[in-house]
């Protein structure tokens, strides 16, 4: 069978790389992608060992079918196993699907307040506050870029690097306009208002990704504003990079020194064209589909938070949780969320290759 031919070749791959690590001849960057891709086969094979144990359980539950004394537990064996084996298949279909080259990355992210004046500001707040936990909750590092917050302790703009190995994929469905439904703090008539923040999720491109040649960019020094103390009004130590080909203007001021500025303001014009790049090779490759869990737009509405009735919806598939404390929390359910919405792309992307 093709499918278990494979499975074979996986096994082999595997075993072939094994060897290759643990003969001391291979090191440095060659050392470096060996590891990932046998971190990446290590994540199946367990899964392909299974499927080749059922098989096995299978050819010798028939065989014993023509054992009178034993025909009876055969047949219940191969009930169980024949139930078991569609389920491992299910599980290696997805396994197998392709995966997006951007999922081990860290993630640079952008929540900017929407409609609703200081609601939505406080709104974008309560947003930055849940990633930041969701974040630290799997053990990753937050470090904020550039903000711009406002006397009630919201923010109009909001632009954070999560760093740790796995947070793009995890986050990568989180890009949208979020919605709030509830009786703002300003609000003296109790009255219940609908405000929004838009949240982008970019890919960390890394150097290798990304290369920016010096002639297409200006960077311009200023002296920061703002929070910081008196340092900040002292020395130019903000910055601003204009990338001239796209037209992308990044602006970072929250480090204390110039040069700290400038490697994050490189941080996110790399990520940004990373993303840009992306995007265009997908159209290329005609791969670019409307998904069911979206486009990765920050116009796309995809998710409401409606505090009176204690609900999340994801409008992309349909879910609500009526656990709105703990997602804002970023605790399990918002992984309950991201679970789903997951599955919902893998599922749709088994589809599409059929």
């Amino acid at each position: 069978m093709i499918i278990e031919d494979k499975l074979r070749d996986i096994q082999s791959h595997a075993a072939e790389i094994a060897d290759q690590m643990n003969s001391g001849t291979v090191t440095g960057a060659e050392l470096t992608r060996l590891s990932k891709e046998y971190s990446q086969l290590s994540e199946i094979l367990p899964l392909v060992d299974e499927y080749f144990q059922i098989k096995r359980g299978i050819d010798d539950a028939n065989e014993m079918l023509h054992d009178a004394e034993l025909k009876s537990i055969a047949a219940q064996q191969l009930n169980d196993l024949n139930h078991a084996l569609p389920e491992i298949e299910k599980k290696l279909q997805i396994a197998l699907l392709p995966r997006d080259e951007a999922d081990d990355n860290s993630v640079i992210m952008e929540i900017r307040a929407g409609v609703g004046g200081e609601e939505s500001a406080l709104f974008a707040g309560d947003l930055y506050n849940q990633y930041k936990s969701y974040a630290l909750r799997h053990g990753w590092k937050v470090e904020v870029i550039e903000e711009a917050a406002t006397s009630l302790h919201g923010y109009k703009e909001v632009i954070f690097k999560v760093d740790g190995v796995g947070a793009y994929a995890r986050l990568k469905f989180e890009s949208g306009i979020h919605r709030v439904q509830r009786v703002p703090e300003t609000e003296a008539s109790g009255r219940i208002h609908t405000s929004a923040a838009s949240v982008a999720v970019m890919p960390e491109a890394k150097d290798i990704d990304v290369v920016i040649d010096d002639k297409d960019i200006r960077i311009d020094v200023f002296r920061a504003s703002g929070a910081g103390g008196q340092h900040v009004n002292k020395t130019d130590s903000a910055v601003r990079i204009t990338h001239f080909p796209t037209g992308i203007v990044v602006t970072c001021q929250n480090e204390r020194s110039q040069f700290q500025n400038k490697a994050l303001a490189m941080d996110i014009l790399r990520s940004k064209l990373y993303e840009q790049q992306r995007a265009a090779q997908e159209n290329a490759s005609n791969a670019s589909r409307k998904s069911m869990v979206g486009s990765g737009d920050r116009s796309e509405k995809i998710r409401t938070y409606n505090f009176p009735e204690q609900r999340v919806t994801d409008h992309r598939i349909k879910l609500t949780l009526y656990k709105l404390d703990d997602i804002l929390a970023g605790g399990p359910a918002l992984d309950e969320m991201i679970d789903a919405l997951t599955a919902a792309d893998q599922l749709e992307r088994l589809a599409n290759m059929e």
